[in-house]
């Protein structure tokens, strides 16, 4: 049997699913562990209001799950961590089973990261 995890990592694992409590939270990972986007472009995507997905990208940003770029007078974020991409993907796929939209070895809507990715 393998170790309990130490307290600092069972924390830092418990924040980091906290985080990955809200399911607009969710959409708003996924959709940056795919590219860089502004607010107005993520708001689309995720369908939120602009001001909700500033606020959520505020925790984000505050935990270093997300990081921004300013050019003028727009605001660019994207996902910074890949194991939380990695963790995203297997919570989809697991709500795929759940839901029945995929079962057995059926290829999944969400891919995991391709191991040694890495974002810019």
């Amino acid at each position: 049997m393998n170790q309990a995890p130490d307290d600092e990592h069972a924390r830092i694992a418990a924040e980091t699913f906290r985080l990955l409590s809200d399911p607009t939270r969710v959409k708003i990972l996924w959709a940056l562990a795919q590219a860089e986007v502004s607010v107005n472009v993520l708001a689309d995507l995720v369908d939120a209001s602009p001001t909700t997905v500033s606020q959520h990208l505020s925790k984000l940003r505050l935990a270093g799950l997300v990081s921004s770029r300013r050019t003028g007078t727009y605001v660019h974020y994207t996902g910074t961590d890949p194991h939380v991409h990695s963790l995203l993907a297997e919570a989809l796929s697991h709500a795929e089973h759940v839901t029945g939209t995929a079962s057995g070895d059926d290829p999944h809507s969400y891919p995991r990261p391709e191991p040694g990715a890495r974002r810019a």
